[in-house]
């Protein structure tokens, strides 16, 4: 809860003030029942019509007092709540922005995004409550019970037994529906998880018919959740009878007993009047108790859950003295080892001994599991090793501040990425400065101006969410464009060619040679067409170093190479390379 309340910042002032307000309002709305068993008594009794007027014009005066605090609570309560969730997602987008992958690892996606939408939105709503009628009904509760302890104290003592009754059905039903509440947050997890799923993979679900199948696996998450809510409705229904056993018990006990003490002398009509009105404050206070108290118990798991965003802290941060500049594209591992879960004793690579010259072209080649892409990632140090050290331009990648390092180290992904905007907007993601000039040329070194010429707004086109309007070669192009635009010294191609044909693919590899001589160059390919031109080609399985040499000596000394080799090329070729 603290984490959470920190983010109110400058919404501290208008919580504040709601709490005066609320305040004050209670003040006010408390004085009404004993201002008007004064006119009763002392003016329609007595017929005294200048008591009547006098206190009449006050009353008229507290209830306009308690109307207009009221609603300045109400907007101070609006103001400081969305403030407050604005500020939390905020926080937690930002959180999220410095997260390294390892962080991300341990949040699913569509666990962040309730965290974002339905946690938020419950804790808005329940930060409105407290401030508000956490405030208004403790205080009219009191006042109202004091009230009637000054009008009559016998009476006063019937009270605290509906109270007592009322706590004890109302702790049950809270004890109860706070677990439930606890589960529905997680069911919403799930629900999310299907939605996004189905979404963003609905070519495939037509393509292979499974609409059924979705939407069975979403009614069931559906139904799930809707299983829950009615339990815990269903149980915080009992609070509306409660409540009116509550009552009903009040209103009996202060007529019966109210008519003896008025028959006895003890007891003036306006007093009696009165009595009922605190009575029914005090009831009401602690009907709206009970809401907070629901509201409480479905907020808390949500503040548990945002907290836990808030307070992960980035496993990578930067040294107290960062070096700011990339000396050149020359990379070292010394005898590193890296897995995913430090401790696990789950290597992804294992004593990786490796050196590689500024301006290289390395291949890196290997079946699946076998380490590439753990090997590049620790090179823009997107994980940090568990033991040895990995160099750029002579530094441990460690040493650098992590922004530069990233900026001379491109990575073009297998899955690539493109927001929405126009393929120009896309492009300057790798330099927001760059010409249009700059752009065309990066597009002719990854062979991307070939397509983008053929739309009638040429690089002015306009890309749709993820590129769904582009093909899958059509992209990857497109990502390496935006990579070299970074003009790093290093150029890391994570098998960012495979949907592009080997001709393309050939022209791509050709055109860096000539346009980036001096950058280093590591190219993850499962086609050993796209690696045998490689200065030196290095075979990775099972996460260690199986070979690192020519494409013909690898040939003649690499078990792992020649069988990679012989099935590709003497079994048949690439997809779209005939057999040589």
């Amino acid at each position: 809860m603290k984490t959470v309340l920190h983010q109110l910042g400058r919404y501290r002032r208008d919580t504040l003030l709601c709490v005066a307000m609320a305040a004050l309002e209670v003040v006010m709305e408390i004085l009404l029942p004993f201002i008007t068993a004064i006119i009763i008594d002392k003016g329609l009794e007595a017929a005294n019509l200048s008591v009547v007027y006098r206190y009449g014009i006050l009353m008229v005066v507290l209830a306009a007092l308690s109307l207009v605090f009221g609603a300045l609570a109400g907007k101070c309560a609006a103001s400081a709540s969305a403030g407050l969730a604005a500020n939390l997602r905020e926080a937690i987008y930002n959180n999220i922005q410095t997260f390294s992958f390892s962080n991300i690892d341990k949040f699913s996606v569509p666990g962040l995004v309730t965290r974002m939408t339905t946690d938020i939105t419950n804790v808005q709503n329940a930060f409105m409550m407290i401030i508000r009628i956490a405030v208004r009904s403790p205080l009219m509760l009191v006042f109202s019970y004091i009230m009637c302890l000054i009008i009559s104290p016998k009476l006063s003592l019937t009270f605290l037994i509906a109270v007592v009754f009322l706590v004890a059905v109302l702790g049950c039903i809270m004890a109860v529906t706070m677990k439930i509440f606890n589960e529905v947050f997680r069911k919403y997890d799930d629900l999310n998880a299907s939605v996004q799923e189905n979404v963003s993979a609905i070519r495939v679900v037509k393509a292979f018919v499974r609409e059924d199948y979705e939407n069975e696996k979403f009614s069931k998450a559906s139904s799930n959740l809707y299983r829950l809510f009615v339990k815990a409705e269903g149980l915080l229904a009992f609070n509306s009878p409660a409540m009116m056993l509550a009552v009903y018990f009040c209103i009996i006990m202060v007529s019966w007993m109210g008519a003896h003490f008025i028959v006895g002398g003890t007891m003036t009509s306006g007093e009696l009047t009165s009595l009922f009105s605190y009575v029914m404050s005090l009831m009401m206070s602690l009907m709206m108790l009970s809401m907070v108290v629901v509201m409480i118990s479905m907020s808390m798991a949500s503040v548990r859950r945002i907290s836990e965003v808030l307070n992960e802290t980035p496993d990578l941060a930067d040294p107290a003295d960062p070096v700011e500049k990339v000396a050149d594209g020359s990379i070292d591992f010394e005898h590193v080892s890296f897995s995913y879960k430090h401790g696990s004793g789950k290597n992804a690579l294992t004593d990786i001994d490796l050196h590689i010259k500024s301006g290289e072209t390395i291949g890196v080649i290997g079946g699946t599991g076998s380490g590439k892409s753990s090997l590049v990632n620790l090179i823009c140090r997107l994980y940090d090793v568990d033991s040895g050290a990995v160099k750029v331009g002579g530094l441990d990648v460690r040493q650098y501040d992590m922004e530069a390092l990233r900026n001379q180290v491109s990575v073009v992904l297998q899955k690539n990425t493109l927001f929405s905007g126009t393929i120009l907007e896309n492009l300057r993601w790798g330099n927001p400065d760059a010409t249009e000039a700059e752009c065309v040329e990066a597009c002719k070194a990854a062979c991307a101006d070939e397509f983008i010429d053929r739309f009638p707004d040429g690089y002015h086109t306009r890309i749709e969410r993820g590129g769904a309007n582009v093909s899958g070669g059509q992209k990857q192009r497109l990502c390496i464009a935006r990579a070299l635009l970074k003009k790093p010294k290093v150029l890391i191609l994570d098998d960012s060619t495979s949907a592009v044909d080997t001709a393309t693919d050939a022209r791509i590899r050709a055109a860096f040679a000539q346009k980036i001589p001096g950058t280093t160059k590591i190219i993850i390919a499962q086609r050993i067409s796209s690696v045998e031109g490689a200065d030196r080609i290095l075979v990775l399985d099972n996460g260690r170093i199986d070979g690192f040499d020519t494409h013909e000596h690898l040939l003649e000394s690499n078990a792992i190479y020649r069988e990679i080799y012989d099935s590709q090329i003497k079994g048949g070729g690439d997809f779209d390379q005939s057999a040589s």
